[in-house]
């Protein structure tokens, strides 16, 4: 089924989220982690498109959810992905640019 989050309406993007939730939580009781990780960034991704990309500045250093051990440099955005730097404990930037959906951002 071909579908694009950027269609759905706020409503059917919490129904889609919360389903993805479900599946995640099956998947991981029984044993299939790698298929509730699937789950867990696809609703991510769903949540994303629940926020404003106009909220998140380039610049601006964010935490990372679930991530205690990391921050998030932003250098632009695309859509509702962040592109940028992850930042160490010892605000050290990692040289790799790369996406993250902008609800895993959050601020300090």
């Amino acid at each position: 089924m071909n579908y694009c989050y950027s269609d759905f309406s706020i409503e059917q993007l919490r129904d889609e989220a919360a389903q993805l939730k479900e599946k995640a939580l099956k998947a991981e009781r029984l044993g299939n982690i790698s298929e509730a990780e699937v789950y867990e960034r696809k609703q991510l991704v769903a949540m994303a498109y629940m926020l404003n990309p106009e909220d998140f500045k380039p610049g601006v250093i964010y935490d990372l959810k679930g991530d205690p051990g990391h921050r998030f440099k932003i250098n632009y955005i695309n859509g509702v992905f962040a592109w940028g730097h992850r930042v160490n404990l010892l605000d050290d930037l990692y040289e790799k640019e790369e996406a993250v959906p902008i609800s895993i951002l959050m601020m300090r």
